[in-house]
């Protein structure tokens, strides 16, 4: 078989190449050097070179051909001006490697990334990596300080990752820390959430753009805003606090002045400056959680403030710059209240590049165990007592709530409350039989009530406050008698004939899913939106 030839393609080295003087030849001349290397034979070198180093580039030709008679030298003029543009040096070097005739049958190819401005070895290594060219890397070395005279060392860099195995393990591993990170150590089973965290995981290294987080109350929005938030500060791509707000607890001017900050007398009780706490969140995180209850005036404002980084704090004259990452939190759906106009459509476009649904527990029923034993394990470590569940009770808990009639109203709320009730009631700190059977029933009693039950506070976040506060007493009673039926049905159709069981008989036709369905949309509302987890 026959030997291929080495081919080297690199840059002149402007300065260190320029060996001017007669004692040239006792310099270390990285290109020229190259071609004196014993161990190595190079049958070709293709020199690259801005035009206005020509002279140079003639010059390094003539001296490789006296050291070293076997090699070829071919030169390529390089169009680039600013050797320091990336773009422009990228450009420049990528359309030479896109014309460049490879011949890796008869050829093996090495990159000279010694020469160079440092953004032009980054290019020539990033085209050597997405094999734009077929190669490997070679980097040379001078002599040693001891003994000067000599041409140096050089080193041959193969990029082929499949070779480093101990390399792309650590990867690996550094990437599984972060998932159980953001997992809160919990060794989670279900596919489809733990798909989503890994996506999460790449967000989160790789991008400051907003990210949405969809799912039902108690689902973990806020644990894994803070998760994210914590994971970014460990890798030094913030330096900045997070900031956690509730939307829902902010009204009116409080809304304004808690977000944006104020200036002393912008309003009666104005009695200082205040900074908002979007200023708090420079350089970090802000997490709003129910951002579908804020207010129209509000998100305008919010906008801004991600797409200038800039915001008017109440009463001032002068803006204000904060340089934040945004993580949404919203059980609504924030599309349907676009809809409704209740909540503003560039706002929706601007925050949800990253959107990620978070399933309930219910939906989630493989997981209950592993988040069973956290939950015990985090109230151990909170009283500093040791708490368990012996086998038989463990087994009844665990039977009993991954069974539909479990609904997990209040997702990992509801399962944290149920073991910090029979862990403190556990005698000796083993939880018994009968403490779990106690606590399934009250369970049950709890969702039962919240089922027939509909909270004033839920129709205003699904309704928006505004719209709430301007519907008569009447339209209230009624809309939320009608939810509290949607409720407690099967379905859309089965509400229908719940609620129109006596008029529906003296009807020509009876379509009581499209007289609910018709019902609702005069509010805005959906059947879905209806769903228990949906408060």
């Amino acid at each position: 078989m026959t030997k291929k030839r080495t081919v080297v393609i690199g840059l002149l080295g402007t300065t260190l190449d320029t060996g001017r003087g007669p004692d040239r030849w006792e310099k270390w001349r990285p290109t020229v050097s190259l071609c004196q290397q014993d161990t190595l034979v190079i049958h070709r070198l293709e020199l690259l070179y801005q035009q206005k180093f020509s002279s140079l580039a003639q010059a390094v030709a003539e001296d490789i051909r006296s050291v070293s008679p076997e090699t070829t030298v071919r030169s390529h003029v390089i169009a680039f001006e600013n050797p320091w543009n990336l773009e422009e040096v990228y450009g420049a070097l990528h359309e030479f490697a896109k014309q460049y005739p490879f011949d890796t049958e008869t050829e093996d190819y090495l990159i000279h990334i010694t020469t160079g401005t440092h953004i032009a070895q980054i290019c020539l290594f990033l085209l050597t990596e997405a094999h734009y060219c077929p190669a490997r890397l070679i980097q040379t070395s001078p002599p040693d300080r001891h003994r000067p005279k000599g041409s140096g060392t050089y080193e041959i860099i193969d990029l082929d990752l499949s070779k480093y195995d101990k390399l792309a393990s650590r990867f690996q591993q550094e990437q599984t820390e972060a998932l159980s990170f953001l997992k809160s150590g919990i060794p989670t089973r279900n596919v489809a959430f733990n798909r989503l965290i890994e996506r999460i995981e790449q967000v989160a290294g790789r991008s400051r753009d907003p990210v949405l987080l969809i799912g039902p109350t108690g689902a973990g929005k806020s644990r894994l805003a803070r998760r994210i938030f914590d994971l970014k500060k460990s890798r030094h791509q913030i330096k900045g606090a997070f900031v956690e707000v509730n939307c829902a607890t902010l009204r009116g001017e409080n809304a304004m002045s808690t977000l944006f900050g104020h200036v002393k007398g912008a309003f009666t009780s104005a009695h200082r400056d205040r900074s908002g706490l979007l200023l708090t969140a420079h350089e970090g995180v802000l997490f709003l959680d129910e951002i579908g209850t804020l207010g129209l005036d509000e998100q305008a404002m919010l906008l801004r403030a991600l797409e200038e980084k800039t915001f008017l704090p109440l009463g001032a004259d002068r803006e204000v710059r904060s340089d934040f990452q945004l993580i949404a939190g919203t059980n609504c759906d924030l599309q349907r209240m676009v809809e409704a106009g209740r909540f503003r459509d560039d706002l929706l476009a601007r925050i949800n590049l990253w959107t990620f649904q978070l399933p309930g527990l219910q939906q989630r029923p493989e997981d209950i165990e592993p988040n069973l034993q956290y939950e015990l394990d985090q109230f151990s470590q909170r009283t500093g007592s040791h708490v368990t569940l012996n086998k038989e009770a463990r087994d009844r808990f665990l039977r009993f709530a991954t069974t539909p009639d479990a609904t997990w109203n209040g997702n990992f709320r509801d399962l944290n409350a149920a073991v910090v009730r029979m862990a403190t009631l556990a005698a000796g700190g083993r939880i018994s039989l009968e403490l779990v059977d106690e606590e399934i029933v009250r369970l049950r009693q709890g969702w039962e009530l919240q089922t027939l039950s509909v909270d004033e506070q839920a129709l205003k976040s699904l309704l928006g406050a505004e719209r709430w506060e301007q519907m008569d007493l009447f339209d209230q009673i009624q809309l939320k008698g009608v939810v509290e039926v949607c409720r407690s049905s099967r379905s859309l159709s089965d509400a229908g004939r719940r609620l129109f069981l006596s008029s529906r008989g003296r009807r020509a036709t009876t379509n009581d899913a499209d007289r609910l369905r018709k019902y609702l949309s005069r509010f805005g509302l959906e059947w879905s939106q209806l769903s228990v987890t949906a408060f």
